[in-house]
């Protein structure tokens, strides 16, 4: 397969051809010879089953689908035949099944999202007459992160990926990451002469592979065991296969620099430097070892590596590799980020003369030491066109201004927006539209795509839809418009209130613009303390009007086809999204009580907040995807053995949470679900609100040295190894409990008492 070019290469090679670049001249005879990568013929098979997964066997029978390489790239069209079938012609699959995602969302206002994943059509449906034809303004459309696979696909199976697979390609992504490297690491690693234990003690546990990969840690939460290695590769065979099918492009890992620390002994003589300690990782978990990019080992272990990549999983002649990530290269010297970024390129080239190495450009944000003299050293190591940039948050801290289009390497415009899968409404929608067209048009930019990058997803579909589509549109779109359309296909109805809910929500939540780095700890999913800063970019009252909306609304919503589910869906994240903002607001009066001695002002807030967390644990529970029992069990389920399924909860217990062996990065992946709610977070802050009462009491200093301790050793770190068992399905009825709980709070309100206690507001951001 290394002989053949795929479709992503042609579109990158392609725009550097245009662009004539000095030294990286492509001939015509090089272009010519550029296929894709699965037949026409395939694609159409798959994109038919696609059909008949989302819309049923029946329904699809009323399309048509046609793969044809005479249309213009990545472009599709629809028409409507004699035989009353709607035909959808498209340059490749993802292209077919984007105009197909059009057609349902735009002319049959019925869409999808990452749980919604079938659509029910009437069976009386004729299909409307539309003739369009529609090009993306985006070369690459791309999706993923590489922490996304440790953070949302952790635990997933082949049914879930297949759903999730055909969202990918009715979005139009067509460019995605597949990092499962470590059956190949352990042949690899073997034929060189470690051993079972050494090989053992570098991987990381199930939850914490991404980091592992990065040279960030080693072996923490491990072993993993050899039987995971194997399923988890059969399981990235299935899913690059599903996505090649549909005409997507999959970049593949490549050697970075790190190995485990075992190849001291094997490679005595090699020159390596130990990677910097990454976030206080203790030494049995950190600092892999780096080969020196001069190091002939280097070479050696870059192409044994690879080359059974390619055996394994195919290639479409794209590979990533990240050797820095947020970790300090050894020596901040041009003359050395050159040798290294030549030393992964190469390592790529010998085995794949056609090689592009897929970069994220995260390193680059570390600006104290990354100087533009070292980032051009870096990108200008590589021949322009064969490394393909993500700038992977461009939507807050985009690089490609700085080093002007990077120097000339082709990039992808993404954005990031969540960290850690972490939950609350968030997102700068009004940017998206503006920051892409800004790329597109800047001087002498290099921009060939856009994408999306969440560390995890399941929250905030509406802005990474968004993003999604715009980069698709060549024209901004309009927000007003697209939001109200998002309720109509969303809900399937045409309510004023659910149009004026989401209205709300884009001119609240999600009109954030600025450089504070949000990281989703929001006070209530933070270690409790008197030190917590809570911060707000909307006005509140947004949340609470689109709120009253949504439950007004609730007769309105079809109970066919899943729209009530996903009403709920919603109904659960505002309510959660409420709660949460309010409990930063009784937060900072309850601290501005502690600082003036007002004891009894203290206690009644107090009260409320713990009151407010078993509201929020009420609501959580109503909600199916808001369970810790379902991504408990999931993990268990995965384990190869009931042996290790305490070792697979420990590790989906501890991403949660302590994120480390000492609460290294403690609560980053914090997610409110019902049962963190009630067995992590309400007791942590049960014990602060006792401590700190208890402090007033006694006219004595709040001991914030002792608690940190307390909390640490009584709630936080013994929560990885607990064993209770959660519900893994909703209970109670979620509209009920969301307005019991805004009747309750919209009286608290008015009352005066409340008021008096709570007057601060929450500092807002302009």
């Amino acid at each position: 397969m290394v002989g053949r070019v795929s479709v992503l290469l042609l579109l990158v090679l392609t725009f550097v051809h245009k662009l004539s670049f000095g030294h990286c001249q492509l001939g015509p005879e090089l272009v010519a010879r550029l296929t894709p990568e699965t037949t026409p013929d395939v694609q159409e098979a798959a994109v038919r089953q696609l059909m008949q997964r989302v819309i049923g066997l029946r329904a699809s029978n009323l399309f048509q689908v046609e793969v044809n390489k005479l249309l213009e790239t990545s472009s599709y069209q629809i028409s409507r035949l004699d035989n009353g079938k709607v035909l959808i012609a498209g340059w490749d699959g993802v292209s077919v099944c984007k105009g197909f995602h059009y057609y349902l969302k735009y002319v049959l206002n019925q869409d999808l999202d990452w749980f919604k994943t079938r659509i029910e059509l009437s069976e009386q449906l004729q299909l409307p007459n539309v003739t369009l034809t529609s090009k993306s303004a985006s070369s690459i459309i791309y999706y993923q992160n590489v922490c996304t696979w440790s953070y949302s696909y952790v635990w997933w199976s082949f049914e879930e990926w297949r759903a999730h697979i055909d969202w990918m390609a009715m979005m139009g992504i067509n460019l995605v990451i597949a990092p499962n490297q470590e059956a190949i690491w352990q042949a690899v690693y073997t034929e060189l002469g470690l051993n079972a234990n050494e090989i053992d003690a570098h991987f990381a546990g199930p939850a914490f592979q991404a980091w592992q990969r990065m040279g960030n840690i080693r072996g923490w939460a491990g072993p993993l065991p050899p039987a995971h290695r194997r399923l988890q590769q059969l399981l990235q065979q299935l899913i690059v296969r599903a996505q090649r099918e549909l005409g997507m492009s999959v970049a593949l890992p490549a050697f970075a620099g790190h190995v485990p620390t075992a190849m001291r002994r094997v490679f005595p003589n090699a020159n390596y430097t130990p990677a910097e300690r990454w976030n206080n990782f203790p030494d049995q978990y950190c600092c892999d070892l780096f080969v020196e990019p001069h190091d002939p080992l280097f070479q050696q272990l870059g192409a044994m590596f690879l080359r059974r990549v390619i055996q394994v999983y195919g290639s479409n002649h794209i590979y990533f590799s990240d050797p820095f990530n947020e970790m300090q290269p050894p020596l901040a010297e041009p003359g050395y980020m050159r040798s290294t970024a030549k030393a992964i390129y190469n390592s790529m080239r010998e085995v794949d003369g056609n090689a592009v190495w897929l970069l994220q450009g995260w390193m680059f944000l570390k600006d104290i030491f990354w100087t533009d003299e070292l980032i051009e050293a870096f990108l200008t190591a590589v021949p322009r066109g064969r490394i393909l940039v993500l700038d992977l948050q461009s939507e807050q801290f985009p690089q490609y201004q700085r080093t002007h289009s990077y120097y000339g390497q082709p990039f992808v415009w993404c954005m990031l927006n969540n960290f850690g899968g972490t939950l609350g409404l968030f997102g700068s929608a009004q940017f998206i539209g503006s920051g892409i067209a800004s790329a597109r048009i800047m001087p002498n930019s290099s921009l060939v795509g856009v994408g999306i990058t969440p560390e995890g997803i399941g929250q905030n579909y509406a802005i990474f839809a968004l993003t999604l589509e715009q980069g698709w549109s060549a024209s901004e779109l309009q927000l007003g418009d697209w939001f109200d359309h998002f309720a109509l296909t969303r809900y399937g109805v045409n309510d004023t209130r659910l149009a004026q809910a989401w209205q709300l929500l884009r001119g609240g939540v999600y009109s954030f613009h600025g450089l504070q780095r949000m990281r989703g700890k929001y006070a209530l999913n933070r270690r409790p303390g008197l030190n917590l800063n809570p911060w707000t970019w909307y006005n509140g009252s947004s949340v609470t009007d689109a709120w009253q909306l949504l439950l007004a609304s609730r007769e309105m919503v079809p109970l066919t086809d899943d729209r009530y589910a996903i009403y709920e869906h919603d109904l659960v994240d505002i309510t959660r999204q409420f709660l949460q903002q309010s409990f930063d607001q009784i937060y900072v009066n309850l601290r501005s009580a502690y600082r003036k001695e007002q004891l009894n002002r203290l206690e009644y807030l107090a009260g409320k907040l713990l009151e407010l967390l078993d509201d929020m644990e009420r609501i959580l529970a109503s909600g199916v995807h808001y369970l810790l029992g379902t991504w408990l069990e999931a993990a268990k389920k995965l384990a190869p053995s009931d042996k290790l399924r305490p070792l697979y909860e420990f590790n989906a217990r501890n991403q949660l949470t302590s994120w480390g062996p000492n609460g290294q990065i403690l609560d980053y992946a914090t997610k409110q679900w019902s049962g963190l709610m009630c067995d992590y977070y309400q007791p942590r802050w049960a014990m602060f609100l006792d401590a700190v009462t208890r402090a007033m009491q006694t006219h004595r200093p709040f001991n914030a040295t002792d608690f940190k301790q307390r909390v640490a050793n009584e709630i936080e770190l013994p929560f990885s190894n607990l064993t209770k068992m959660y519900p893994t399905k909703p209970m109670g009825n979620t509209w009920l409990i969301s307005n019991d709980i805004y009747i309750k709070w919209s009286s608290y309100a008015k009352e005066t008492q409340f008021l008096h206690n709570c007057r601060l507001p929450v500092k807002l951001l302009t």
